[in-house]
């Protein structure tokens, strides 16, 4: 550390005899980074989780194979349904739509275990690093060890204490890799004949979701916290958005393959959001009304860790990884509880809720329900400015207990109208989505400036085991109903 400490001075002594700081950039021209930074993250967070909501909605259709063939533009989305067990009460497919929630999620699950381990050897952009008026390479660097990976961008001005540009982000593996995902799974979706390989769409549109959210709530750390309440808007944005897009675009009698198709530039917007909208980030003083509330707050991890060292979040040990993870746990568990609960409902009970005495066929009901809990997530995501909630463990208990309520209705059937299952669709949405955003507020708090983008990264796996768990319990739970008289 401390030759690549030598080389870093050396490098600005070389630069010129004066190294005094330059003065900061105008007021103005600051606003205006932290604006298209709140945008930028805003438009991330809907492109990254768009084609894993759309995979959802129209999960009814991939496993019914209600697709056009490839030479059609218009067809009726919407045939008569046919019951796929005439021995049953309920209008069930062959195989649970929990299905397509396993194929969208266990990737991702994959993904974000193993990403506190190791994911921060790859960087959020390439090994270039910044300086005003160009770019830094690595022979002007010294082959420090650490630059320029991990996501520690721009450390080399904010140890001299210099005005960082605000610049593009440069070239990222992992933003590439999600775009790219994100558009094969549209395509591989679009033109499969089988469910087989809509599956496989399936799980790009996982690997695309999950590699891009650990890789931007991890990237918020270099950021004002303000970014989280964007970023979780616009993942609130993704699910209202996708939904709506599909039953929209499908309701007008545009076939689910052109439906598909029509959203490949939602890949092309995360690229541009990224690359072009984004700034180098600054080092940040929080301020303000979230200054006065951090100190307010106990610290995430006691006094077992008050002696780590301040350094990168890749240099940190093992040890010091599980204190910080033991510190999550009363944040993590509530909100494996929230995903577990609505993700059973959404993707092992949306099926069932079948009304039969109303004018929507079986597959609309199921894109009007997943509508419905997709507007209450964007509500609730992007309420955090009036409305925050510290102990989340309270919307854990009341999302397990619209699980409890829902599940007898399916076995008992005494809802008598389907616009009472639109209302607890959408307070359900509300419930998960404030679930989601306070949590990662709260962390944000809580967490030093060393830990957090181990801790942001970390906490990302809560939804995701969640959703993993409601996946695998629904299955079993779907053939168990459908076989029911």
């Amino acid at each position: 550390m401390g030759g690549c400490a030598g080389s870093r001075r050396r490098l600005l002594d070389s630069e010129g005899e004066e190294t005094t700081p330059e003065p900061l950039p105008p007021l103005l021209d600051r606003r205006g980074a932290l604006w298209r930074n709140m945008m930028g993250f805003w438009l991330l967070g809907l492109c990254n989780n768009f084609s894993y909501v759309v995979m959802l909605s129209a999960a009814h259709d991939i496993l019914s194979h209600q697709r056009a063939s490839g030479n059609q533009s218009h067809v009726d989305p919407d045939p008569p349904p046919t019951p796929h067990n005439s021995s049953s009460r309920f209008d069930c497919n062959s195989v649970s739509t929990a299905a397509v929630l396993l194929a969208d999620i266990l990737p991702t699950l994959v993904i974000k275990l193993l990403a506190p381990l190791g994911l921060h050897l790859l960087p959020y952009r390439s090994e270039w690093g910044w300086r005003e008026g160009g770019q830094v390479g690595p022979e002007e660097r010294g082959g420090c060890e650490g630059y320029g990976s991990g996501g520690r961008v721009g450390e080399l001005r904010a140890e001299a204490d210099l005005p960082l540009p605000s610049q593009p982000l440069a070239l990222s593996p992992r933003v590439l890799v999600s775009g790219i995902c994100a558009a094969g799974s549209f395509i591989l979706v679009a033109f499969s004949h089988s469910v087989g390989t809509s599956l496989c769409g399936v799980v790009l549109a996982s690997i695309s979701s999950g590699l891009g959210e650990v890789t931007f709530l991890s990237l918020t750390a270099f950021y004002p916290r303000a970014v989280i309440s964007w970023w979780s808007s616009g993942t609130g944005g993704a699910g209202l958005l996708g939904a709506l897009s599909y039953l929209g675009l499908t309701q007008a009698g545009l076939s689910p393959q052109h439906t598909l198709l029509s959203m490949l530039g939602i890949p092309a917007l995360l690229l541009a959001s990224y690359f072009f909208l984004l700034t180098s980030p600054e080092p940040q003083d929080p301020g303000g009304e979230e200054e006065a509330e951090t100190s307010a707050r106990q610290p995430l991890i006691g006094s077992e860790a008050a002696e780590l060292k301040p350094d990168s979040s890749s240099s940190l040990s093992l040890q010091e990884r599980w204190t910080v993870f033991k510190g999550l746990l009363r944040y993590i568990v509530p909100l494996v509880l929230v995903y577990f609960a609505e993700y059973f409902i959404n993707q092992g009970l949306f099926e069932l809720l079948f009304f039969r005495n109303t004018s929507l066929s079986h597959a609309q009901q199921y894109r009007w329900y997943q509508m419905l809990y997709q507007a209450g997530v964007f509500v609730s995501r992007s309420s955090l400015r009036c409305c925050r909630i510290r102990f989340t463990w309270v919307l854990a208990l009341l999302q397990c207990f619209n699980l409890a309520f829902l599940l007898v209705d399916v076995w008992l059937s005494f809802l008598p109208s389907i616009y009472l299952i639109f209302l607890i669709i959408l307070y359900e949405g509300l419930l998960g989505g404030a679930a989601y955003v306070n949590t990662f507020h709260n962390i944000a708090l809580e967490t030093s400036d060393e830990h957090r983008e181990f801790a942001m990264a970390a906490a990302c796996i809560s939804d995701t085991l969640g959703i993993s768990l409601s996946g695998l319990l629904a299955l079993p739970l779907h053939d168990f109903l459908c076989h029911l008289s």
